[in-house]
């Protein structure tokens, strides 16, 4: 592949969720919930319409807990259990990506996040330019010259730039600002009373989190410096679980996910299947235009 080639890495399980809770419910004729099968296919699509990327993969948290769960055992335990219409819906999400012959990253004990990253990092060092379709902003860390993250909707792009611009940040401190100000999404704690504003002032004074705890007798504020030295190794941990790896020994190689034609008949049955006249009509094309 040249330099110039686009890899396309689709967080599956962040896209999967928005599309469940964005659409209204929908079912086929069986009683099967469909809307967040129509809303994920349908993003893809438009992808693959829109960008035609030369190379395309979707990651899956894999099963099992993960390293995170096993550092701090209330790493995401502020979530609600999957909603069982959602559960019903992921086989049939994995069909999909099969007829369209779209590999699927899963590793057992792996979340997303790692495995989007280490496929990303290797690629962008074999010269290929990497898109990553996810509203996670965890993945803004991975920023740089060849990695984007893009929001497809918020319809955002997200480089160094908007980055520090947003955040006060550089990508790669951002795991440090969510160790300083915590994340209430995946219940990673940081440091108590210590907000988006605050954590960015500390960064952009000290540094990095460790400067921080290492200097935090020169903190004005008696309180906030008391937080710092009671919680040091509080934020330690949060930089920890915050920090997505890059260097996990996936089995698949860039090339592995260049583009290849759909699976048609298949794509065809599912659809007439799940109810998806109008994506069944534009499979039926000659033109195939869906893809």
């Amino acid at each position: 592949m040249t330099s110039a080639a686009r890899l396309f890495l689709v967080d599956g399980s962040s896209n999967l969720y928005r599309a469940f809770h964005a659409l209204p419910p929908l079912s086929n004729s069986q009683g099967l919930p469909t809307h967040a099968i129509l809303g994920f296919t349908s993003m893809l699509l438009k992808l693959l319409r829109e960008d035609a990327p030369e190379a395309l993969a979707v990651a899956f948290d894999g099963p099992g807990p993960t390293a995170r769960h096993e550092l701090f055992t209330e790493y995401k335990a502020n979530r609600p259990p999957m909603p069982d219409p959602l559960a019903r819906q992921i086989p049939y999400v994995h069909q999909v990506l099969q007829a369209m012959r779209v590999p699927v990253l899963m590793v057992s004990g792996e979340e997303a996040d790692d495995i989007l990253a280490s496929a990303a990092v290797r690629a962008a060092g074999e010269g290929y330019r990497v898109v990553l379709i996810s509203g996670d902003k965890d993945l803004l860390q991975l920023v740089g010259d060849t990695i984007v993250v893009r929001d497809t909707m918020k319809g955002k792009t997200w480089g160094p730039a908007e980055v520090a611009q947003r955040y006060g940040v550089s990508p790669r401190q951002f795991p440090e600002l969510l160790a300083l100000m915590g994340d209430s999404i995946d219940n990673i704690p940081g440091i108590p009373g210590v907000g988006d504003k605050t954590a960015r002032d500390l960064l952009q004074r000290f540094g990095s989190v460790e400067a921080v705890l290492e200097r935090a007798a020169e903190i004005a504020s008696p309180k906030l410096r008391e937080a710092v030295r009671t919680h040091a190794e509080q934020a330690r941990l949060s930089q920890r679980l915050a920090t997505i790896r890059t260097d996990l020994p996936l089995v698949w190689r860039p090339a592995d996910f260049r583009r290849v034609p759909p699976d048609v008949p298949s794509l065809l049955t599912l659809f007439r299947q799940l109810g998806f006249s109008r994506l069944a009509e534009q499979f039926s094309q000659p033109t195939l235009g869906g893809v």
